[in-house]
């Protein structure tokens, strides 16, 4: 069963908060991306959280910006910085270390970090379709055909971002899914979740993109091509396993080569004919293969 709190956090920031799964066992914390929301990993809330698939306590953050979480109004408010020290926060208040964080998308940007930063705070790290820094600058400073998958985010910081993104009942946003993949999971019922979260927030979920210059360049806008990484940020200690849906449009297969040059000790599982939706799309999959990693 689903939990939904709000969690008031030291320095001012109050996320909400779906979780399941009793207080005390060790905490499985899961973070979305965009478009998304904390809803969208619910099945495998549900699931870690029965007794028989590990009696985790299961948590899942809407991060600053999206759904009734805090929506500061300023840009600089969205830089990694801030949100790692969100979910820093939000796992103090679940006991202080994590079995494992499971992130997606954006979310695996925040994880990446965090897990660099802090590498007491989670046991293990697993990522599903969230490009590693270090790999994805590379792309974006060297490579067309990751300039050209990521030339969204350039739409996306546009001041009017928001207004084009809600005509048409969100036409542009459901585009995003079926694009790559035939998004049957996408129903009436799934649409609706989709709705009330944008009707809440868009503007926060745009400016993570408007705070980040991991962007193609562009004449006017050097932003990944300004960028240099030390190797020091973007080390990885912990075990961590990478799901990586290999027709994920926005992000092509070679954001995966390399990794093990960043972290010490890499499980990476590619996955044929799945999308960037591979959460939706096959949700049993996801957990099975997230049981085994936790079982290793």
């Amino acid at each position: 069963m689903i939990e939904t709190f709000q969690q008031a956090l030291p320095h001012g920031i109050t996320l909400s908060v779906r979780a399941a799964g009793e207080r005390g066992r060790p905490v499985l914390m899961f973070l979305h991306g965009f478009p998304e929301a904390a809803f969208v990993w619910d099945v495998l809330l549900e699931h870690f959280s029965r007794p028989e698939n590990g009696g985790y306590r299961c948590v899942a953050p809407n991060l600053r910006g999206f759904e009734r979480s805090s929506q500061p109004a300023e840009v600089a408010a969205y830089r990694p910085k801030h949100i790692v020290q969100d979910i820093a926060a939000l796992i103090a208040t679940e006991g202080g270390r994590l079995d494992c964080l499971v992130a997606h998308d954006w979310g695996g940007a925040v994880a990446w970090s965090l897990v660099n930063q802090q590498p007491a705070l989670a046991k293990r790290l697993a990522i599903i379709n969230s490009p590693h820094p270090g790999t994805f600058l590379r792309e974006l400073k060297s490579n067309p055909r990751q300039q050209e998958a990521s030339a969204y985010m350039n739409f996306l910081v546009r001041p009017d971002a928001e207004a084009i993104l809600r005509e048409n009942d969100y036409q542009r946003l459901f585009k995003f899914f079926s694009n790559g993949g035939g998004g049957e999971w996408l129903t009436d019922a799934v649409k609706q979740q989709y709705r009330e979260v944008w009707d809440a927030s868009l503007t926060g979920g745009c400016n993570y993109y408007r705070a980040s210059p991991l962007r193609p360049p562009r004449p006017e806008d050097p932003a990944a091509a300004a960028v240099t990484l030390p190797r020091e940020m973007l080390t990885i200690a912990v075990p961590t396993f990478v799901l990586w849906a290999m027709n994920d449009i926005a992000l092509p297969p070679e954001l995966i080569d390399g990794l093990d040059d960043y972290i010490a000790d890499l499980t990476l599982e590619r996955v044929p004919g799945a999308t960037h939706w591979i959460i939706h799309e096959r949700p049993a999959f996801v957990a099975e293969r997230l049981a085994h990693f936790l079982a290793q």
